[in-house]
């Protein structure tokens, strides 16, 4: 939606409307529709804002807001439900003064304080100062769908939707060469045992679900969690009754995230989660309007979608547009891309999703709806399977059998032996295992300088979690390490071109039902997201409803990388490194080895991209 910025200090001369002009200047492709900036009465606080404007498009809804001439508000994000809480908190006697969202927090806040996070089903990052208690409350939503990015210099608390905009206010740009380690020798960007931590020294990240306060006359901020996803398992739900239930949360998600006062449209990559999206949307009474929708094809590719695209484009009558990018797109928009991700990322399928906004902008729609989060939540990787056998060989040996039948019939070829049965048996003991095998991935790295891995390596950076249960590493996935990462990659495409998406399976209440139902209505009869599969399976087509496939958002990168504009600009990118002592010289006699986009060791694509942010 917006871009945000803020200072916030004892020494007045620090907060100034040219510093905070800087840092939203920077941000302008996230709000090209106007910018506001205002300093409190103290001379404490100053804040500024960069709009999209989606709901409210009047200059009532400009920001920063002033509420009850108390509370300033700059707000980046969409609060879904405003509509009915507003009618609640009306009903309290609060008055407003705009149709807008950010107006409905800054109502909710005043009633209910930091408690006010528990009421909204949104994606949202937002700062609001409070001139009575002359501090500053900030929250980020519970997945971590928006950005917020602080660091403190001298007792001065900075932040910034976008770390470009810490930069402008002279902070510090210093990689952090221990997760530059991670990421080369095993494609880690974030740090699951710390989420504050940014790829950069010094600036930190508000992690998903937790808010803070923050006083001048304090140097440090007051940190905490607002939100975890608890795992209560139902005893007993009817297989009718989970998609019943499914299907009322995933409609209510939807309908609440088509509210805007702008074009929505949906991304369209021809698979179940984003097809679903498109299908329920035309499914929904009243709903009218042709719907536009915006894919990446890669003709000639052996995991192109276009088949099951315009598949579905005929089934449901909907607009298309499409995009193929190339070798030489992704190298001539390579910096850009950089520029816009701050921090690195594994493979060329960013900048394929880079693209889909880009087409999106080009046809004037805002609103991208798109289907993140489902494969995290509803088991839709094929690397979930051991983990749902691994449960099924301690609860029901029946249907473990069953289920491995089933998968292996359905094209599955995932291993299953003794070594699972020995982690099933022995969860925190194959936890410890598998950390020790990716420290020594790391330590053991045959292209990386060991001066360089002995300087930055980190062993308590690397984690696994103790798994029990399917459920286990789906949280794991959803709520520590995965998916916030992809959001990430989500949130800085879409506002590289001042568009935003919105992800209805990321409703936490939705989210929340599907980890209280038992694993078998996420994987079931050898099929993934099963659950997601019987709610749609009437208004799909069958050949999408019951894809044996799975294969991910992809463009052909390995044949990218085979070109030779691609070639050279790695072969450099290598030269670099190792004039930085990071690579070995003897890397840059080893041939390049072009990879698929989801391959493990993708490491001259790695090169490619800390090169490019060095």
């Amino acid at each position: 939606m917006c871009g945000i910025a803020g200072i916030i200090s004892s020494n007045t001369s620090f907060v100034n409307l040219d510093s905070l002009r800087k840092m939203t200047e920077l941000l302008t492709h996230r709000g090209p529709d106007s910018e506001g900036h205002w300093i409190s009465a103290s001379g404490n606080a100053g804040l500024g804002h960069r709009r999209l404007s989606i709901i409210d498009l009047t200059d009532a809804a400009t920001q920063p807001m002033i509420y009850l001439q108390r509370y300033s508000i700059i707000h980046n994000g969409e609060i879904y439900n405003y509509i009915e809480l507003k009618e609640e908190l009306e009903q309290k006697g609060y008055a407003f003064h705009s149709h807008s969202d950010t107006e409905v927090i800054l109502a909710a806040f005043d009633l209910w304080k930091e408690d006010c996070l528990q009421y909204f089903d949104g994606m949202f990052s937002f700062a609001i100062w409070d001139e009575k208690e002359n501090k500053l409350f900030a929250a980020r939503d519970r997945f971590g769908e928006k950005p917020f990015y602080y660091s403190i210099k001298e007792q001065t608390f900075y932040f910034s939707s976008e770390m470009k905009g810490l930069w402008a206010a002279g902070l510090d740009r210093t990689i952090s060469n221990s997760r530059l380690l991670n990421y080369l020798a095993l494609g880690w960007v974030e740090n699951p045992t710390d989420k504050s931590e940014t790829f950069y020294e010094n600036i930190f990240s508000l992690p998903p679900a937790h808010y803070l306060y923050f006083q001048p006359a304090v140097a440090k901020p007051v940190i905490k969690k607002y939100w975890s996803l608890q795992i209560q398992t139902y005893s007993t739900i009817s297989e009718t009754a989970a998609i019943e239930q499914f299907r009322h949360l995933f409609t209510t998600s939807l309908k609440r995230r088509l509210r805007s006062d702008v074009s929505v449209g949906t991304s369209l990559s021809g698979g179940l989660d984003s097809s679903s999206i498109v299908a329920s949307i035309l499914q929904l009474p009243g709903y009218s309007g042709q719907l536009k929708s915006f894919s990446a094809t890669f003709p000639g590719f052996a995991n192109d979608e276009s088949a099951y695209i315009q598949m579905l484009i005929k089934d449901k009558g909907i607009d298309n547009f499409q995009t193929s990018p190339t070798a030489d797109d992704c190298l001539n928009q390579f910096e850009k891309l950089l520029y816009h991700q701050e921090e690195p990322f594994t493979s060329s399928s960013v900048f394929a999703q880079f693209k889909v906004f880009e087409l999106a902008k080009q046809h004037h729609v805002t609103v991208l709806l798109d289907g993140q989060g489902a494969d995290e939540t509803l088991a839709g990787y094929q690397k979930y399977y051991h983990w749902f056998w691994q449960e099924l060989y301690l609860t029901n040996a029946n249907s473990l059998k069953e289920e491995i039948k089933a998968a292996t019939n359905l094209g599955i070829k995932n291993q299953w032996g003794l070594s699972n049965k020995i982690a099933a048996r022995f969860p925190a003991k194959a936890a410890h295992f598998l950390e020790k095998r990716e420290l020594k991935k790391l330590t053991n790295n045959s292209f990386l300088e060991s001066a360089y891995i002995r300087a930055y390596y980190h062993p308590k950076s690397i984690y696994k979690p103790v798994v029990r249960e399917l459920n286990d590493i789906l949280n794991f996935n959803a709520t520590t390490f995965g998916l916030e990462e992809l959001l990430r990659y989500a949130d800085r495409n879409s506002m590289a071109h001042g568009r935003e998406t919105r992800l209805p399976f990321l409703s936490h209440e939705l989210v929340e039902f599907i980890f209280s139902l038992p694993s078998q209505y996420k994987i079931h009869n050898g099929w993934t997201k099963w659950l997601l599969r019987k709610s749609v399976e009437t208004i799909l087509p069958k050949e999408i409803a019951w894809r044996k496939d799975k294969t991910g958002f992809e463009p052909p990168q390995k044949s990218w990388m085979e070109n030779s504009r691609m070639q050279e600009y790695i072969h450099e990118a290598k030269k670099k490194l190792a004039s930085e002592k990071i690579v070995k010289a003897s890397a840059l006699n080893k041939k390049i080895q072009p990879a698929d986009a989801h391959t493990a060791d993708n490491f001259d694509w790695r090169f490619m991209v800390t090169a490019g942010l060095l």
